[in-house]
C-alpha cells in the first residue's frame, strides 16, 4: 500500500508545486490557461499524477482560490491587526504591506478579479474578500476612537483607492510612490505622519 509520504514527493510531485504552476498560468494567461495537461507537461511529470492531489481541474481552482484568499486577504487582516502608537501609523503598516509581494500580491489579486468576470462563483468569492478587507480597515479605524460611520468612510476611501492602483496596473518609480506617502496619510485618517513614523515606516519597506 503507497502512504501519504510517498504520494507527497518523487515522481508523482506535489500538490504544492501543481498548485504553483497553476498559479504561475493564472497569472500568465488567466483562468483558461490553468488546464491539467499543459501544467503536467509544465512539471515534466504523468497527467494522472495529478490526481493524487486534486480530484478534478474544479478542486484545483478552488484551491487557488483558498490560496489567494489566505495571502491577500490574510495579509490585510493581520497588517490591520497590528500594533501602533496612532492611526497614521496604522495606516502606514497597512501601506508598508502593499510593498511586500511576499505578503500581499497585486497580480494575483488582478488575475483573480479578471477571472471573476468569467464566474458568479469567483465573483462571489471576491466580494466576500472585499468585504473582509473593509471590516478589516474599518475596525482599524474605529480602535483609534473614529466614529462606525465615518470609519467606514475612511475605509472605503483607502481600500477603493489601493483596489484602483491595481486594477488600472499603475505604473510609477518607487521615489513618486514614496514621496506621495505622507499626503496619502494625511488624506485617509486627518492628519500627516510624524518623522518618527515615517522612518518606522521605511524599516517595514523590503
Amino acid at each position: 500500500m503507497i502512504g501519504h509520504q510517498d504520494k507527497s514527493a518523487g515522481w508523482r510531485g506535489s500538490r504544492e508545486g501543481w498548485l504553483a504552476a497553476a498559479r504561475q498560468a493564472l497569472l500568465a494567461g488567466g483562468v483558461d490557461a490553468v488546464k491539467i495537461q499543459p501544467l503536467a507537461q509544465q512539471l515534466q511529470i504523468s497527467r494522472t499524477s495529478f490526481y493524487w492531489f486534486f480530484k478534478d481541474r474544479d478542486d484545483l481552482l478552488n484551491a487557488l482560490l483558498a490560496a489567494w484568499e489566505a495571502k491577500n486577504t490574510g495579509a490585510f487582516v493581520q497588517a490591520c491587526g497590528g500594533y501602533a502608537d496612532s492611526i497614521a501609523e496604522a495606516v502606514l503598516s497597512l501601506i508598508a504591506m502593499f510593498y511586500s509581494e511576499e505578503k500581499f500580491e497585486p497580480q494575483l489579486d488582478f488575475a483573480v478579479r479578471s477571472w471573476a468576470h468569467q464566474s458568479a462563483r469567483v465573483t462571489a468569492r471576491v466580494h466576500q474578500a472585499d468585504e473582509a478587507r473593509l471590516s478589516a480597515i474599518c475596525n482599524m479605524f474605529q480602535r483609534f476612537g473614529y466614529a462606525p460611520a465615518l470609519a467606514d468612510v475612511r475605509a472605503r476611501t483607502v481600500y477603493l483607492t489601493q483596489i484602483g492602483y491595481i486594477s488600472m496596473q499603475v505604473q510609477e518609480s518607487m521615489e513618486l510612490r514614496l514621496s506621495r506617502v505622507p499626503a496619502y496619510v494625511e488624506t485617509f485618517c486627518g492628519r500627516p505622519p510624524t518623522k518618527a513614523e515615517m522612518a518606522r515606516f521605511y524599516a517595514q519597506l523590503p
